[in-house]
């Protein structure tokens, strides 16, 4: 394992240290507190409205800095023959693999977990104008109010950063697995046409129902795609979580009874989990059983 953690160590660094990891992650940041000071004109909805745009902000540049590093992070050292010099050392092709996806999956957490914060220090700044509140507000009815507003929005949120984080990370396993045979110009577009298409899944159920309906042939192939494609709606609780009342203790929101507790949330969370590490360690398999028949010279045998 001491093997694993020197290549997490080393691809981890070597992946923030790209100049497209602080230069999108600046950019993100920069139009996280820009959109922070504009109306959203939504009538009284603007804390809805920028939290979910915020969420599609870090998804878009964590996302894009995490394919570039993946896509290129096992192909770029076959080309160069840097892996025969690694492959020289103990180390088996598993591990090379397992400890370049967990070194990249961590750099994009550092990323999800810096815009996040961001986008905390936002909603948090944003909230008494959004609802008309005076932020300096001495009424301690009108405090209690912010204070219950600022809970609310910010609880709800951190779920959803975390499931950002693992839609990253299954598509980051994509992108790992065809750098064993395929250079960046091929698996980043291909990554992307992925991402598209699982997020079209979701339009794919009920089987039964809709241009399905009475096509089983049809119905079969769907489903099969619904499996091999990533099913990305797991990933996406913003309808509850964001865009809904979150049941928090201690606040007026918390006997809403259209609301959704934290610890259901978080439950969630813990099942689209078992999804992402299971699709994500189907993909590295496969990569994996690539990579075992990849000639290390800069060819393919």
């Amino acid at each position: 394992m001491h093997r694993t953690f020197v290549i997490i160590r080393h691809t981890f660094l070597d992946a923030i240290v790209q100049p497209i990891y602080p230069l999108l992650l600046i950019l993100a940041a920069i139009t996280l507190t820009i959109f922070a000071l504009l109306p959203f004109f939504t009538l009284g909805e603007d804390t809805l409205m920028y939290k979910s745009v915020g969420l599609d902000v870090i998804l878009l540049a964590v996302l894009l800095t995490t394919l570039f590093s993946s896509s290129k992070a096992i192909h770029e050292e076959i080309e160069d023959r840097t892996m025969m010099t690694l492959m020289s050392k103990p180390l088996r092709r598993w591990e090379v693999v397992l400890g370049k996806y967990l070194g990249i999956v961590l750099a994009a957490l550092l990323g999800v977990a810096a815009l996040g914060g961001v986008l905390i220090i936002c909603v948090w700044m944003r909230i008494p104008s959004d609802y008309m509140l005076r932020a300096g507000a001495t009424s301690q009815v009108e405090a209690k109010q912010i204070w219950d507003y600022r809970q609310m929005h910010i609880i709800g949120l951190l779920p959803s950063l975390v499931l950002t984080w693992q839609q990253v990370s299954v598509l980051a396993a994509i992108g790992m697995a065809l750098s064993t045979r395929f250079s960046l110009v091929v698996s980043l577009p291909t990554v992307i046409l992925l991402y598209i298409a699982g997020n079209l899944t979701r339009f794919l159920f009920p089987l039964d129902t809709g241009v399905l309906a009475g096509r089983p042939v049809a119905q079969d192939v769907a489903w099969a795609l619904s499996l091999l494609l990533p099913f990305l709606e797991v990933f996406d609780i913003r309808r509850l979580a964001v865009l809904g009342v979150v049941r928090v203790a201690g606040t007026s929101f918390a006997q809403d009874a259209h609301g959704v507790y934290p610890q259901a949330l978080w439950e969630y969370v813990g099942v689209a989990s078992v999804y992402a590490i299971a699709y994500a360690g189907f993909v590295l398999c496969g990569g994996l059983w690539m990579f075992h028949s990849r000639e290390l010279g800069g060819g393919d045998s």
